[in-house]
Order: structure tokens, then sequence, then C-alpha cells
């Protein structure tokens, strides 16, 4: 662990600055306010210490510790560029902020004398510097990229105390920037906890001295400096210095600074007592001692060495290739040997082709026909589909895994068993891919192609890539029927999707309407809500936008006045989006505000047109909100589009599609919407209308897919009317028809539903469901023309024909005076996903799935889709069906990486599954961020991301350690933190089976022979009944796990059963019954009852594992012997789940007698570890509190002996005396340990070994306390070195009760002759 050495002293902003760069350090610091050892030549403090053995591991001074704490944690800058421009700002810092800073401050801390006219050019220096930087800050968050950075560290330690005891309120008003930039700063969490709350400068007043070694500390250097410059210029020793101030300026800023630092440091404490001086004397010489030590080995090194034997190499997981020739859909050879260790590539090799080939996946296996009623029930769950755009990624990951348990679970329960799988046609996405995959390739857009050229771009693609989802699928595992895999833009979902669409809009529960929706005006298209990204700021941020070179201005809230028409009175309104005035059509107040009751009836003017804007009053006003007068701009304001509705205010749409300014008088028409917020500003101060600007806190809807800014633009689409359906779909789940899971999430669903919006299903895209509605042209003088938002000159059909028809019929004309035009626009995808349940078996035509599968079972998938997906889902099978989809619904949570940050493919955090499965390098996955979509920059960054979190690249962990490790994250609430480091966990417990059936499969022995069927014989031993019991009740926890959806349940009963009671207790408790049997006709007898307890505990943990591991459980389940070999079924996966009517062994009474032996198996191993009794076997004697304790213990003995490894174990009885020379440890208030260590450790050696080890921690304990027992130290002490320092003081005592206790024992054993 490397050491940092800081002054504790409140005020060193040198030391602060190494602090705070040490909060984003990624690894634990040892933090120590006291100078660095002489002989690591550190010259000044901070410093930090790498390697406290290598004099080249030491870095002293700020610049170059904050330089490795920051580098360390990536905050020197993305590229070479930033890191350049980091080190300008460091340069800023120390060569022209810090000197003058420190001459207007240090005289104000009484550390040198006070000259009035240097402290006044001083200070007009440290301006001067300073508006250098507001200048830079201006068009600036930070002062390098979008994070805070090492310059920004740097920059804000060197002004701190300025801004503490100098810039007074009116400095920081001129300061505006830096000001802004410098409360940010201090703000954030890794500041705060350094600094605490800053208190800034309210009068530039002396500073009270927080030390009293100020003065000390200047004498103790006074020896060593040179002569001290006096008020007049001159020296002490009678020299004469230049007193111009320009020039004392010059050399200031060049040499005085390092004056300052060598010969006026921060005091660190009081004066230095007796006690301490020969403390230090002791240290000397202790260095002294470690020198000669060190000059010693130095001596060593070159005198010639005798070669030691190589320690060998830390075994790395190998991979193991399963190299049998098998055709595809041939089994798997199981007859050749198992290899020596579990590797995911053997043994997932060549099942799944064969579980595929053989219709174990498929709801007709073993049965004769579907339409048969199977007595066991009807499991059928459709597949989430999942975006044809590329891969899966983790999230993806974790609803299969689940889902596929659940699958697997139910098939082996006898169900008739259906998983269909999908993908969606995935509108914007896709269109977004290939566009730029066009215009990177071959540099046109779609609009070169044309609609119907660029379709068939899509198509070809869709064909090329779209199978990538489905292999990664199998790759997982997932036991689909993929005879029934469907596509949204498949012929026959295509179908019901224009079938849906007809009726529906017949009914009029789809309609026509010119309404706001969120528009991406680089997509030219209006997005869902699910693609709009809510981006929460804090205040002023500069966010870069598509099509814009310099980033825009976001955070902040203009404020500016509008005359009253006829007086000279005006009102201020405030608002985030100053181009929108432009389209302002009014100006709201509250009712009951009483300071506009007197502008009822009145107008207010717009200052760049001639438009008269009314002053309404509206309760959706907050009067005590800023001046309690609102701008209202309905055709761009969501709120605002309502008052507009209210009170029929004119709807002024400022924007078009690709958001340039319309409808606006010059100089702003034309304008990039962005731009003409500049322009808008400055046009308003110009008139004199603008008041201020300050920063707000708000939220910046961005669009997922393009990254622009999210604009309400009025525009008419196709809506659904869903308050009918909204409320069909609440009460199902209130009625208790429909049950969501986890519950928490029912005042969700209500809470959406109840208050549901109508639903805009219209996307100006090409690639999709192309809108079956047609707007009718009536060549015929009799009948006016329509606009295109009047619902009535639209129809829907089937066909064109159709919709001839029924337009004809409408206007009661001949169909040959009918034109169509039909809509230019697709569906929202979020349509066809929404009837997915039924669309998949040919709704509406009538069928046998559609019958027997049709309402499905469950819904399982995240809760971050639950209106988006599931909620439709749900409305719309009730409108179209008269049925729910399904009957439950199972939300699971949302999968982040390690830092708990989202999946993103920016971050370089979206890892695909394939990669997790089967390994891969840290170049491997850059090279992946190559064939991406991302901008250059953003591969950089995601490089950058997957450096950080990979640094190694991942490691091969295969298919059911991935699996395991996300049923077992699933009770982390709402999100999941991934950590790849789990999942190799995983893989490791794979092998330990591995190996634990590898090792039963010999105990068993070639000739083992299974019973027809699990049961007691009666001659089972304790140790056996034990097992069974834990058998029994795993068997129980898993099937209630399944029932309740509890995965984690679930994966920890599978996991503790094979690891902590078959592996550690059960296998260890019975080598000695079959070591015994080779000679011994009773212990045969016994063996063999064994081995029957051992293959049930084998044949049914593996049953219990497959619907969670299924490769890992095929392939050592094949390896078993079959109970009924003529009629067992020929896969685990079709094998009956274990079940508790089955395994009904269950004693409390055999679990509760064995927790009691386990606790003093525990306990007599403790005992051996801490007399490092490694490989000595000790006579163990059990005193018991009573006769039934020690018959328990009796009872045990075997059990006891062996896994303890005891020599032998002594049952007694609580009036029996214990030999001497035992060491004693308490198991329970029911027996206490005593072993045996007379003869077999050297009593005086360790005991002296003990005293050393006491002397030393009590040494420490005893410096620790001293120092948190001095009066400043809670004031004085950073937070985080105060945790460090309790938490080592506890650890110590801790180890010194251990050794207390230790002493007292060989000390008794000393004065009994031990």
């Amino acid at each position: 662990m490397a050491t940092l050495y800081v002054s504790p002293h409140p005020d060193d902003f040198r030391s602060l600055l190494a602090l705070i760069a040490a909060e984003f350090y990624p690894s634990s610091l040892n933090i120590i306010t006291e100078d660095p050892p002489a002989s690591l030549n550190a010259w000044s403090r901070p410093a930090v210490v790498l390697d406290a053995s290598e004099s080249d591991s030491v870095l002293s001074g700020a610049t170059a510790v904050s330089w490795y704490l920051a580098s360390q944690g990536k905050r020197t800058g993305l590229d070479t560029k930033q890191q350049s421009q980091v080190w300008q700002w460091l340069s800023f810092a120390d060569n022209e902020l810090t000197p003058v800073s420190c001459a207007v401050v240090f005289p104000l801390m009484g550390m040198m004398g006070v000259d009035k006219k240097l402290q006044q050019s001083s200070r007009a220096e440290l301006m001067r510097v300073l508006k250098v930087l507001d200048k830079a800050l201006e068009p600036r968050t930070y002062l390098v990229g979008q994070i805070i950075t090492l310059a920004d560290l740097a920059v804000a330690a060197a002004v701190l105390l300025p801004f503490k005891y100098v810039l007074e309120p009116a400095d920081r008003k001129v300061l505006i920037n830096v000001t802004r930039w410098f409360t940010t700063c201090i703000n954030q969490p890794r500041f705060l906890k350094v600094l605490g709350k800053i208190t800034l400068c309210e009068k530039m007043v002396p500073v009270t001295p927080k030390t009293k070694a100020v003065a000390t500390a200047v004498k103790a250097n006074a020896a060593k400096a040179p002569p001290a410059v006096k008020s007049d210029g001159a020296t002490d020793n009678g020299q004469k210095m230049p007193c111009e101030v320009d020039f004392f300026v010059f050399v200031f800023r060049k040499s005085l600074y390092l004056f300052f630092l060598m010969y006026f440091p921060f005091p660190s404490g009081p004066p230095k007592t007796e006690a301490q001086l020969k403390k230090e004397a002791k240290k000397k010489e202790k260095l002294e001692k470690f020198q000669q030590k060190k000059d010693m080995e130095a001596k060593k090194k070159t005198q010639p060495t005798v070669e030691k034997k190589a320690k060998p190499e830390k075994k790395e997981l190998g991979v193991i290739s399963y190299t049998i020739e098998t055709a595809p859909g041939e089994k798997k050879d199981v007859i050749s040997p198992l290899p020596d260790s579990y590797s995911p590539h053997y043994v997932e090799a060549a099942w799944y082709p064969w579980w595929e080939k053989q219709g174990f996946f498929k709801p007709e296996y073993g049965r004769k026909s579907l339409a048969e009623q199977n007595p066991r029930g009807t499991f059928m769950m459709c597949i989430p589909p999942p975006n044809v755009t590329g891969s899966l990624h983790l999230g993806h990951a974790l609803t299969n895994a689940i889902q596929d348990c659940l699958t697997r679970w139910h098939r082996m329960r006898g169900e008739t068993t259906l998983w269909n799988p999908g993908c969606d046609h995935a509108g914007i996405a896709t269109q977004v891919v290939v566009e730029k995959k066009l215009m990177r390739e071959r540099g046109v857009s779609r609009h070169d192609l044309g609609r119907e050229n660029f379709i068939q771009e899509v198509w070809k693609w869709k064909n090329e890539k779209g199978d990538r989802i489905y292999h990664q699928l199998k790759k997982l595992g997932s036991s689909l029927d993929w005879d029934r895999a469907c596509f949204t833009m498949d012929p026959k979902l295509s179908y019901a999707v224009q079938e849906a669409f007809v009726r529906m809009h017949e009914e009029g529960v789809i309609y026509r309407s010119k309404r706001l929706v969120n528009w991406s005006c680089t997509l030219n298209s209006a997005i869902s809500d699910i693609e709009v990204d809510k981006k929460e700021l804090t205040g002023r941020t500069l966010l870069p936008v598509p099509g814009y070179k310099e980033k825009v201005e976001f955070g902040v809230l203009v404020s500016f006045a509008y005359k009253v028409d006829g007086s000279d009175e005006e009102v201020i309104v405030a608002t985030t989006r100053v181009e929108t005035m432009l389209g302002d059509s009014a100006v709201a107040v509250h009712p009951a505000d009483p300071r506009y009751q007197h502008l009822k009836g009145k107008m207010v003017l717009h200052p760049f047109c001639d438009r008269k804007m009314p002053v309404v009053f509206d309760d959706f006003v907050d009067m005590n909100f800023g001046t309690g007068a609102v701008k209202i701009t309905p055709a761009h304001d969501h709120n605002d589009y309502e008052v507009g509705e209210r009170h029929n205010l004119a709807f002024i749409n400022i924007l078009d599609e690709n958001g340039l300014l319309i409808n606006v008088p010059p100089p702003f028409l034309g304008m990039k919407r962005f731009e003409a917020r500049k322009a808008v500003l400055q046009a308003l101060k110009d008139r004199g209308q603008f008041k201020e600007i300050k920063d707000n806190p708000m939220v910046v809807p961005v669009c997922s897919r393009s990254k622009d800014v999210v604009e309400p633009l009025l525009k008419p689409q196709w809506y659904v009317s869903c308050t009918d359906m909204g409320k069909a779909a609440a009460d199902a789940v209130r009625e208790g028809r429909l049950k969501i899971i986890p519950d928490h999430h029912h005042k969700t669903w209500y809470n959406w539903l109840d208050n549901i919006r109508d639903w805009c299903i219209s996307r100006q895209l090409w690639w999709g469901h192309r809108i079956p509605a047609y707007f009718v042209t009536v060549n015929d003088a009799s009948v006016k023309p329509g606009e295109d938002m009047d619902g009535h000159y639209w129809v829907s059909g089937r066909t064109e024909e159709a919709a001839k028809e029924k337009a004809a019929k409408r206007f009661n004309v001949s169909a040959d005076k009918i034109t169509l035009r039909q809509d230019e626009d697709v569906l929202d995808t979020w349509f066809s996903s929404g009837i997915f349940p039924f669309s998949i078996f040919g709704w509406p035509n009538e069928n046998q799935d559609l019958n027997v599968f049709y309402p499905g079972t469950l819904l399982e998938t995240g809760h971050d889709i639950l209106f988006f997906w599931v909620a439709r889902m749900v409305m719309m099978g009730l409108k179209l069906t008269g049925k729910l989809p399904f009957k439950e619904v199972y939300l699971h949570a949302v999968v982040r990486d390690a830092h708990g940050r989202k999946m993103s493919k920016s971050l370089g955090n979206v890892i695909d599954p394939l990669d997790v499965i089967t390994g891969i390098s840290l170049e491997g996955l850059h090279a992946q961020l190559k064939d991406s979509n991302l901008d250059p920059v953003e591969v950089e960054k995601a490089k950058q991301g997957q450096k950080s979190d990979y640094p190694n690249g991942i490691p091969e962990c295969g298919t059911d350690a991935l699996r395991f490790a996300l049923c077992a994250y699933t009770s982390q609430g709402r999100d999941i933190n991934l950590d790849v480091n789990r999942i190799l966990g995983y893989r490791h417990f794979c092998n330990k089976l591995w190996n634990a059936v590898k090792f039963a499969m010999k105990t068993l022995g070639d000739n083992f022979v299974p019973s027809e069927k699990a049961q007691l014989c009666g001659e089972e031993s304790v140790t056996d009944r034990w097992i069974l019991s834990r058998l029994s009740a795993a068997v129980a926890l898993c099937d209630a796990g399944f029932k309740a959806y509890d995965f984690p349940g679930i994966t920890t009963t599978i996991y503790n059963f094979w690891l902590y009671e078959l592996c550690d207790v059960y296998l260890e408790s019975i080598k000695p019954v079959f070591s015994k049997a080779e000679g011994d006709g009773s212990s045969q007898k016994q063996a063999l009852v064994c081995r029957q307890t051992l293959y049930t505990c084998l044949e049914v943990g593996l049953r219990l594992l497959s619907p969670i591991m299924p490769f890992v459980g095929e392939e050592l389940y094949q390896r078993l012997p079959r109970r009924r070999p003529q009629s067992d079924p020929p896969s685990i996966s079709v094998t009956s789940y274990p079940e508790t009517n089955e395994f009904c062994w269950h004693s409390e009474e055999v679990d509760r007698d064995m927790d009691f032996v386990m606790t003093v198996v525990k306990t007599i191993r403790s005992l051996r570890a801490d007399y490092n009794l490694t490989k000595t076997r000790a006579d163990c004697y059990l005193q018991c509190i009573d006769s039934s304790t020690a018959s328990l213990v009796q009872k045990y003995s075997l059990q006891v002996q062996t896994l303890s490894y005891s020599q032998a174990v002594i049952p007694l009885t609580a009036n029996q005396p214990v030999p001497e020379g035992c060491a004693v440890a308490i198991a329970s208030d029911r027996c206490t340990v005593n072993l045996m260590l007379k003869g077999l450790i050297d009593v005086e050696k360790e005991m002296a070994k003990l005293v050393t080890k006491k002397g030393d921690l009590e040494k420490q304990m005893e410096k620790l306390k001293e120092k948190m027992a001095k009066s400043d130290y809670k004031e004085k002490v950073p937070v985080k070195v105060q945790e460090q320092d309790a938490e080592k003081l506890r650890q110590s005592q801790t180890e010194l009760e251990k050794v207390n206790e230790a002493m007292e024992n060989f000390r008794k054993m000393i004065l009994q002759g031990g």
C-alpha cells in the first residue's frame, strides 16, 4: 500500500491538493500527518512513498504527488491534447496564481510583516490574474474536458486561501465565472470530504492563527534563512533592497513563492516536548540501524549467491477442448474419461445441437397431440423480442438466464412448455445503424437511395447481421423452440399489425390529431418517451449538440421584461429556453395573486414584433416561484400547450423539422435554434429588457439515438386513445386477475395507467410498418378539400382498394372520384411489440397454437419497460382479444456495471455475453469498438473505460457461471451492479462441482448399481441421515424459490448444499468409511449404504442445478449410472425436477445436532490455526456440560475427529478433569474444547515470540492513542485518516487480546511443567 505524507495544517493548500487528488486514487492509501523518514529522501510534504524499500519510489512536492494520484484515477486528461492542457493549467497554478495568492494571504495569517503598499499591489495583481482565469472559464464548466481534472484540483487549491480570506463579495461579483467554477468544485463530494464546507470571505481581515507553532517554525528556520526583508526595503544585515513595487512584484512572482515555502512553512503542530525529542532521537537511532541493515544486504548482493529453487507458478485457468468428432445434432461422447479439471470450452461443446435435434425444447416433446390436455398444466412465455440492431448485452443475458431457468424448471415438472423466440425490427435504432453504415461505406444517405432501395438495404443488413442475436441466445443455453421464431416485420406479424390498426381506427380508438410530440431534429422524427434520456443538470452546463461546432449553454434561467400595453409598467418572466419567447402568445399569473389583479384584461407587448399578448389567469402558475408571472409558448411546451387550450391562445410554431426558426421576424428568421438563443438574449439586452441570468437546476431531454436535444413540436400524428384501455389494465391488477411481482411495482402501475395520456404512434421513418391509413382527395366540387389534421379525410384499410371503397362510401361519391395518398410514416415499434403475445400465433386467424398457448402464463422482463411494453401488451390484448395476454408479470432488476453506471456503448461498459463466456483480451474489446457506429471521440472514451475496468481483458467464465451469477444477483432490488470477477468466482464453483463428482464416481466404483428408487434403508449412519436431511431441505427451498421467483434463494441453496454441505462435510466425513471397508465386513456394508446415499446426493443435486447450469449439469449427469436405464429420460433437461413429496427426509433434530458438531469442529480448527498446528494432529478433550451432550459428542466423535484433523476425540463430563498442557476455547454453552499442546510445541520459544509480538502491538497502540488524544486531532486530521486510525486501533486491540489469551495458556503450561 502506498503511503501519503501530508501536513495536518488546515490551510496547507499543497497538502490539501494531494488529499483531494488521493480521493480519485483507485486503491487505498496510508495517510500520515508526519514528516517522511529521513531515509526516504523526501524533501517536503506532501510526499508519496510507493515502495518504502526503494528511494526512487518516493515522489515529493504537490505537483508530482497530485499528478501521480490523479493520473491513477484517470483525471489527467483523456488524450495527449487534454494532458497538455492539464499541464498548462498546473503551470498557471504554480507560476501565476500561487505566488500572488501567498503574497496577499500570508501577511493576513501573520506569516510575514504587513506592508500595506505591497499588499495593495499584490491584491491588484491577484485580481488581474484571476480575471485571466475568469475569461478562460466563460465558455467552460471545467478547465479541461467535461469532467473535473487535475487542472481544476490544482487551480482550485491555488485560489482556496484567497476565496477564504481575501476575495470579498464585490470581488466575487466581478469574477462571476471563477466564482461559479470554484463553488462547483468545492461542492463536489471528493472536495467536501477533504475540505468540509468552505465559508467564503465576507471581509478581508487578519486571520486568527489556528496554531501556536507559527512563530516557532519561523524562529527555527531563521538560522538557515536568507536575510528577511523589512518594510522599508532594507534587510536585517543593513543591505538596501530595491523598493519599487513593479520590480518587487516581478522578482516576487518568479522566486518569492519558493522563499515562503522554504522559510515560512505551514506549522505542523505545537512546540515539541522533551519526551517527543527523546522519541525522535530513538527514531533516528532505529533509522541508522535500518540503514546499516540495508548496507549489509547490498553487500550480500555483490557476493555470489546459491541459486534457489524456483517456486511453481500459479496455475492459470486452462482451456480444454472437446476433440472427439461428433456430427452436429449427435450425442456427445460420455464414455471417455472426464478431463482433470473443469473447462467451459469442453463442457459446453456439442450439447445444444443435440438438445435441439432431439426436440427437447418443443412443447410437442413426449406428447401425442398439443390438443390433448396435460394434467400437469401448460407453461407458455414469449421472449421480450430483442432489437435486431446488433448483439445482446448483459442486460439481455439476465433476462434470458431467468427466463430459461423458469422454462427448464416447468419443463422438468412435466408441463407442456413453450418459450417462444422472436426479434424486433427496432425502427429508429435499425434505421440509424444502416444510415450510418451507408454513409461510412458508400457516402450516400437514405434520401439518395429512395425509400424502396433503402428498405432493401435494411433487409440485406438484417439478413447478414440479424442471426447474431439467435447465435448468442443459443450460446446462453436458451431452450427456445426455434421452429416458432418470429420477426416483427415477417408477413404473419405485419398482417396482425395492419389488422390491429384498422380495427382500432374503425372503432375510433386510433385517431388523427395535431399535438406536441418529442421531436428529434437530427432524426427528423417523433420519438417515444423511452427514447428520451433525462439529463439532469445542477446548474450552468455546456452540452454538445449535433450540428453545432460549439457547445450549447443549458442550466441557466434568463429573466426579462414584457412591457404592459398603454403604461410604463413591465412584467418580468423567466425561462431556460429564451429563444422560445419568439413564439410566446401570453403571460400567465395565478388568479389569487394580488400583485397582478390590476392587469386583468390587459395586454403585454412583444419586443420584436407587433404582437399583443393577453395576461391570462390560470391555477397552474406557482405564485411563489420567481415573480409569479410565466411566459406561455403553447406550440413548444407541454404545460403551455394545455394553458393555450384552456384560454384559446394562438399556437405559434417557430421551429421547422430541422430546428430552423420560422414564423419569426428578422434577423431571427432561418437561424438555427441554439444560435437564435444567443441572438435573442443579446437583442433583449440591447432593448434594455434583459434583467438577469442565473444558474438553474433543470432536466434536458436528449434523444438516446442521436444525442440531439429533443424539442416539443406541434405535428399532426396518429394517436391511440388510452383512457379506457388504461383503466381496464389497471383494474386487471386491482382485481387480482393479473399479478405483478414484486408487488412494489403496483403503485407505479396504477399511477401511470390512472393518469395515462394518449399514445402517439406515428414515426417519421422508412423502416417499419407503414401506417395503413390514406388521406382522401375527392375530385368532386360538392366536397370541400380536407386538411391533413382532419381525421374525417383519413381512412384506413387492409388494402388500398378496401380503403378507396370506404372513402367512396363516406363521401357518397363513386370510387373513381377518390384519390388516396398513403401516410408516409410508420408505426411506433412498441405498437407491433404490444400485440406480440398473440401476433406470433397467427392472430387474427384461428389455429391450434393460438388456442393452446394464448393467453400465456408469464411475462418476464426488466422493470424499466413496465409501461412501454408490458402495459401496452395488457391494454392491446384486452382490447383486441378480450383476454389478458398472460396471468403473471415478473419484473427483474436492471443490469449496471460494477460502478453502478448504466450500460452505455460510449462508456465502453456494454459487454457481449459471449465475451464473458469465452473470454476476450483487452485488445479484442478495443477491436470491437472499431466495428461499432460510435464517433471517434466516443471510441476513445470507451477504450479508456474498458482499460479501467478490464486491464487484463475478461477471463473465460463459461455460460453456466454467467447464468448462475446473473440469477444470484437479482436480490439487489431495482439495479444490479455486475462485477465480472464474481462471475469468475462461480466458474471456480463449477470446478468444485467437477472435482466432487469425479471423486464421488471414483468412490462409487465401476460396478456400482443404484437402487431403483431413492429411499432410506434404515442402515444409514448419522452423517448419511444428515446429508439426506440437507438434500431434502435443498429440494424444498428450490421448489419454494422457483414458485416465488426467488432466484438468489435458489442459487444460495444449491451453492451451500454442494460446497459447504456435500463437499466440505459429507465427502470428508465418509473417507474413513471407505478406507476401513477394505478389510472389514461390517464396514463394507456401511460403505455400500454410504455409496447409495452419495449417489442420491449427486443425482438429485445435479437435477436441482440443471435449470440454472444446464451444460455442466448435463455433462456430469450423463456420467452417472441410471436407476432405470431402460425407461429413464435421455437428458437431464427432460428428467423430472426433484419434488418435496419424494424427498421428505428433512429432520430438524439431525440438523440441530450436526450444527452443534460443526461448531465444535470450527472451534478446534481455530485453535489449531492460533497455535500453528498445520500438520500436527493433537488429542482433543471435549468437556461437556451434561451427559446428553457427552453422548452426542461420542455419537459424532468420528466425524469430529475427521473434520478437525484431530488425533483422537475424548468426550468428558463437567466433573472429569482435563489433562494439563491444553489450549482452551469455548465452542458453545454446552461444550468447551481442550486441545493438547504438551509435547507438540516448544512452549518457551512460542512464549518468547508472543512477548515480542505483545510489545510491538502495545507500542503501536500507544502511539495511535497518543495521536488521537491530541486536542486538535479531530479538527486538523482529515476524516478519512481518522477512520483509518480507529480501524487500526480496533484490529490491534483484538490481536492483543488473542496474544494475552495465548500467553496465559502458555504460562499455565510452564507452571505445570509443560
